[in-house]
């Protein structure tokens, strides 16, 4: 939890709301990067595994069974790209609530000054 209760200054928001705006655009990027490495894991499990099961005879069971076996590799490849995916994707989810309370914390700003007769400084 944060605990700073101290008051900012018109300054200091815009410089937190160019910040999280930075934060965002490098988190989509990132989100845009992770999330094709992880569709193509996908696809590679999936292609793996038809293969397997195509490739393998006998009851179903036991060829899910053998999928599960022979593409072990795979599926460790597409668990992990999926773990990268959704820690990037809660970054800039809360990179977004970042910025997102800077632009609220500006308009009360903007309103505590308007409402002091110094919105125009």
């Amino acid at each position: 939890m944060n605990t700073d209760s101290r008051v900012l200054n018109p300054v200091e928001i815009e410089q937190g709301i160019r910040s999280a705006v930075d934060e965002v655009s490098k988190g989509v990027v990132e989100y845009t990067r992770v999330l094709t490495v992880y569709r193509e894991a996908e696809r590679v499990f999936d292609l793996a595994w038809a293969r397997v099961y195509m490739s393998v005879k006998g009851p179903v069971e036991e060829r899910k069974q053998t999928c599960v076996l022979e593409t072990a590799d795979e599926r460790q490849a597409l668990d992990i790209a999926e773990v990268a995916f959704k820690y990037v994707d809660k970054r800039l989810r809360a990179a977004e609530s970042t910025l997102s309370a800077y632009q609220t914390l500006s308009k009360s700003v903007t309103a505590m000054y308007g409402a002091a007769g110094h919105a125009d400084y």
